[in-house]
């Protein structure tokens, strides 16, 4: 019950859906149950043989015969007008009734709909918020797959249990209530005689349902795979194709598209025997109440006329409607709920840092950016081990060495990827833990190994770095990028699409478009790992011309294996197994004749052969 109690507190403010449902739901049932009540004095009009009606309750009754009295008023009329008259008022009355309970009825459903869409766009706003607040490095331990399924296809279910548990909760009790009131009211014995089907099915419902929780749970599991299987075959589709690995692939997902298959089978059978199982105990109860009250009647035993017990029936056979609801409800929780564990362990999942209270905005970049002493690991594997080093203001640091080194890892610490497991990175001498995040990545622009571009315009990618950003800024950062060129010769040009992680553009296009990205932005801080890596030997030297003249008035992190390309940055890092294994200009060291040299000479080798 908690964890629905949780999930319920995301329809807030639920007050303003739940008091005009609670009065909508009163006032159809009040009506739905005044439909049946009428049965009674409809049949003593049409199958009476005389045209007066003798009372049919006695003067000094309980007043909560009301059917009785209702009698006693038809027969009045009956007296009065005749018998066609007062058919046509009980018809009419009839008419009036059924159309104001389908009216309220409607506004119920209404209204629970608005309830059961307004949780929705809060569960789902929450989920995607919190998804998008934890760290970068939570997503490499996460099946992105897995993440899908809770945004989309838990949240799916919790939001269609929640409102749907709410709706029967309030409206099929109370009509259960209102239901036994009026059997009451014909006849105390035979309806506690009655009664008796819906404990007895109460617990064999709850046998039925017992292992639906561990199977759902399974359920959602399994699809969360599926939705990784399908997201990896359609990322990685050249791979696929490259290796034949068609068959393969889809053996993959066709193994666990069956066990989920076989899960659902087994989960809809169980909560589908829930139905025709009270249905069942209904119909056997009705038969007996027929064979004891129709005793009673033929006998002569107490004051049950015919018309009172044809009521009592009609009115008995609706008793299993909330009856089934009910139980239907209770087969379907345990689907929402394991759904809803799934989605609130995401939004209870916190991120490894955040911003501290009290933190303050970063106004401009003036001096240096220092790494002190910082240590990073991912889990127990060591990646960084005290590195120190200085970033100052103007100045480009180039950042080599061998791959697995740590050098991506250190670039992300910049931005505040990562927090270090030990040391301090700061900026003009303020901590980062005592800076926004977001003020701090305000400074920076980034360039990618990765080129990924969004569904959208070649426009709307470059403008992405700048929100606002004018044409004539766009098409500045692209010629800096030496983007323009082909950008004006595409289809639509700027506002052509780029396709699904811009899969209709080169490699090299869409390099040049991610530095676009981060020029149009003009931040003090660029942060390039291996930003040309795509790029064809003319549109390398073309875009390494323009960065380095971008990069002269401001401060520049390069990653780069292409070792030529950095030969005259104003410090050269090398990297090797997360230490800084020497520092110098590339002068200074091809002079020490180090790590940095033998990668100098590998690659004049390479060259070479490749001539």
């Amino acid at each position: 019950m908690k964890t629905y109690f949780r999930l319920l507190s995301f329809a807030r403010p639920i007050e303003k859906f739940a008091i005009p449902y609670i009065l909508a739901t009163l006032l159809a049932i009040v009506f739905n149950t005044a439909l049946f009540t009428l049965i009674g004095p409809l049949l003593e009009t049409l199958f009476t043989g005389s045209s007066k009606i003798d009372k049919v309750t006695d003067p000094t009754d309980s007043s909560v015969d009301f059917i009785g009295h209702m009698n006693d008023y038809m027969a009045q009329l009956v007296a009065e007008d005749g018998k066609i008259p007062t058919l046509r008022i009980v018809c009419a009355v009839i008419i009036v009734v059924v159309v104001l309970s389908n009216l309220f009825r409607y506004l119920s459903q209404r209204y629970m709909e608005d309830l059961r869409v307004h949780t929705l766009l809060n569960l789902r706003k929450k989920v995607f918020d919190r998804v998008m607040e934890l760290q970068v490095g939570f997503f490499n331990n996460e099946r992105k797959g897995d993440i899908i399924s809770k945004v989309a296809s838990d949240v799916q279910v919790v939001q269609f249990t929640v409102t749907n548990t709410l709706q029967v909760v309030f409206k099929e009790p109370l009509q259960l209530l209102f239901y036994v009131f009026v059997l009451l009211s014909i006849s105390v014995k035979l309806t506690l005689f009655s009664l008796l089907v819906i404990p007895v099915s109460g617990l064999i419902i709850s046998k039925i349902v017992k292992r639906l929780k561990q199977q759902t749970t399974q359920s959602h599991e399994s699809f969360a795979k599926m939705i990784g299987f399908l997201d990896e075959s359609l990322s990685g589709i050249k791979i696929v194709k490259a290796f034949n690995a068609t068959t393969r692939v889809k053996d993959r997902f066709h193994e666990e598209n069956k066990f989920y298959s076989y899960l659902n089978r087994k989960i809809v059978r169980r909560q589908q025997l829930a139905s025709p199982v009270s249905q069942t105990l209904g119909v056997i109860v009705v038969a007996l109440i027929v064979l004891y009250g129709g005793t009673m009647i033929l006998n002569g035993e107490g004051d049950l006329t015919t018309s009172k017990f044809l009521v009592y029936i009609a009115t008995f056979s609706q008793v299993m409607q909330p009856v089934k609801a009910l139980s239907d409800s209770f087969s379907g929780i345990h689907s929402g709920i394991t759904a809803g564990e799934r989605v609130l362990g995401l939004i209870d999942t916190e991120p490894a840092f955040s911003d501290k209270p009290g933190v303050k905005q970063l106004q401009g970049f003036h001096d240096r950016v220092r790494l002190e002493n910082v240590s990073f690991a991912y889990g127990e594997k060591t990646i960084l081990n005290n590195i120190t080093l200085d970033i100052e203001k103007g100045k480009t640091v180039a950042l080599v060495g061998p791959s697995g080194g740590g050098k991506s890892t250190l670039l992300d610490l910049i931005p505040r990827f990562h927090d270090p497991r030990s040391g301090v990175l700061s900026i003009d001498g303020k901590p980062y833990t005592d800076i926004s995040m977001e003020s701090l990545r305000a400074h920076m622009g980034i360039v990618n190994q990765d080129s990924f571009l969004f569904n959208d315009t070649i426009y709307n990618n470059i403008a992405f770095g700048k929100p606002g950003a004018t044409r004539e800024e766009v098409e500045a950062a692209a010629r800096i990028a030496n983007a323009h060129e082909f950008i004006s010769q595409s289809e639509l040009g700027y506002d052509t699409p780029v396709g699904d992680r811009g899969n209709r553009l080169s490699g090299g296009q869409r390099q040049r478009i991610c530095i676009a990205r981060a020029v149009v932005a003009n931040p003090p801080i660029m942060l390039l790992d291996e930003a040309t890596s795509a790029l064809d030997t003319e549109s390398e030297k073309l875009v390494q011309d323009a960065l380095s003249n971008l990069m002269k008035n401001r401060t520049s992190v390069v990653i780069a294996h292409r070792l030529s390309t950095i030969q005259h940055a104003d410090k050269i890092v090398v990297i090797d197994h997360g230490c800084v294994s020497e520092s110098g200009t590339h002068a200074e060291l091809i002079a020490t004749g180090g790590l940095y040299k033998k990668l100098i000479d590998m690659q004049a080798f390479n060259n070479d052969l490749d001539e």
